[in-house]
């Protein structure tokens, strides 16, 4: 049987259905048209976001919201000229703020009625500056999501977190899980006196504290509800829409060698 599909209208004059499968986006960035694909996993609990940009780097976003886990994968383009391979693959893993995201299940449920439309977000949640202090072996961190080693295969020397979060996760496990290994398979990266990539001069093999910005220039943030009344008269709150952001953040971490952040030149 044809899932059944009931239309909403949100006051951006996105108009969805509620069937199951993925959404393919047209969003407009800086004067840019960029497409997104956003999937829901409704038996993990997950969605995942991902997009190309121009210069052909690749963001995913994968959210697990039974972990309150959330990562972003980057995957840069290496400059040939200067001896660098193909690409090379950064993960940073940090916990998610739950509200930031509609549900899995809320998004399994929408589709675009009009897919050649360019959307634009209703709200800027602006930029947060995130220092990530340690590297994460990936096949240990299978304890905080299952879906890190998946995603950040490719990124066994280029996985990254922040330590107080780790120990947030640890505390709020009620599942039985020792998160204890992981602080044996986590390094603590360099914070304090190292040189930022982009004033470290053409030095390339110099360690130094890279900076990386990631926006995900639209995503269905929140969930909009009418009033209304049901036919006995009562009022009612009812869902009939949803809400639209973007957000930025700043990623800073530690790298061996300047080569592996030539973006900051």
């Amino acid at each position: 049987m044809a899932p059944k599909c009931v239309c909403y209208t949100a006051l951006s004059a996105v108009i969805f259905s509620i069937c199951v499968g993925q959404l393919v986006v047209n969003v407009k960035n800086q004067g840019e048209v960029l497409k997104e694909t956003i999937m829901s996993n409704v038996s993990d609990d997950s969605v995942t976001l991902l997009y190309p940009q121009t210069d052909g780097t690749l963001i995913t976003q994968l959210i697990d919201f039974k972990q309150d886990v959330q990562i972003f994968k980057i995957i840069v383009l290496g400059e040939e000229e200067l001896g660098q391979n193909q690409y090379q693959v950064i993960c940073f893993v940090t916990r998610f703020a739950r509200g930031d995201f509609i549900s899995s299940d809320a998004m399994s449920k929408l589709r675009q009625k009009n897919p050649g439309t360019v959307r634009t977000p209703e709200e800027d949640r602006g930029t947060e500056d995130i220092e990530l202090d340690v590297s994460l072996d990936v096949q240990g961190s299978k304890m905080l999501s299952s879906h890190i080693p998946v995603l950040c295969s490719e990124a066994a020397q280029s996985t990254y977190a922040r330590e107080h979060e780790i120990k947030i996760w640890m505390n709020q496990r009620r599942d039985g899980g020792d998160l204890t290994s992981i602080t044996s398979s986590m390094s603590h990266l360099p914070t304090r006196g190292v040189v930022r990539c982009l004033d470290s001069g053409r030095e390339l093999a110099t360690p130094c504290s890279c900076h990386l910005q990631v926006c995900i220039p639209w995503y269905p943030c929140g969930l909009k509800y009418c009033k209304g009344r049901d036919n006995s008269g009562k009022a009612v709150s009812y869902r009939c829409g949803i809400k639209t952001c973007r957000k930025c953040r700043n990623f800073d971490y530690f790298v061996q060698q300047h080569q592996l952040c030539l973006w900051e030149d």
